[in-house]
């Protein structure tokens, strides 16, 4: 029987060596990336059928990157694997299109079911934050619904941002000018009504951009 074939995307090497070294036996792993727009670009070109990918990543993070995968590579089964607790992040993963989601605490065993569980077509989340994601959507199913909006683009340069790159390597980035990276940045503070490069950090922190360590 042909062998899964699995992409890794994780900003960690250590912990993509430890998973190649759980996963090989049993599946192919085609790649390892570092970062979200490394990710699309490798994905599109190798179609692997899982990618593993973690929320925090460099230059465009997991959620994000997830949405494109999906419109790029409708049938692939994405995994998120993570130290992001977070059960609002958890629920935005299935949203976007991911198929399971996982802490990088869990056990081995568990993401080797999981990988089991959504071949077969089905979902799998982490016990350990599933009872908080539908005690989430109890209390307030429509919270999604009041979130708001950004484009992709105003996402990617949001990132970044709060990153701490500069707008002129944004824009070398993104391929767009630095007038350009300008134009987004106020738009991304009047959408959300905030006002300092503080508090875009912390929005980027709250929803899964980047990472709060």
């Amino acid at each position: 029987m042909k062998q899964i074939r699995i992409l890794l995307a994780d900003d960690h090497s250590m912990m993509c060596a430890g998973l190649q070294k759980l996963l090989e036996p049993q599946y192919e792993i085609v790649g390892i990336v570092g970062d979200g727009i490394e990710l699309l670009k490798v994905a599109n070109k190798l179609r692997p059928g899982v990618i593993l990918l973690d929320v925090s990543m460099p230059l465009l993070n997991g959620l994000d990157a997830a949405r494109e995968l999906k419109k790029m590579l409708p049938q692939v089964k994405l995994i998120f694997l993570t130290m992001n607790p977070d059960s609002d992040t958890a629920a935005e993963a299935l949203r976007v299109g991911a198929s399971g989601y996982l802490l990088k605490t869990s056990k081995p065993s568990e993401l080797l079911e999981a990988i089991d569980d959504v071949l077969r077509g089905m979902s799998y989340v982490t016990p350990q934050i599933k009872c908080a994601m539908e005690e989430t959507f109890i209390r307030d199913p429509n919270a999604q619904q009041r979130s708001k909006q950004l484009t992709n683009r105003q996402r990617e340069v949001l990132q970044m941002l709060a990153e701490g790159r500069p707008m002129k390597e944004i824009a070398h980035i993104l391929q767009i000018s630095h007038r350009t990276v300008r134009f987004h940045k106020v738009g991304i503070m009047e959408e959300l009504s905030i006002t300092t490069n503080s508090e875009l950090v912390q929005y980027a922190m709250k929803h899964g951009m980047i990472s709060s360590a």
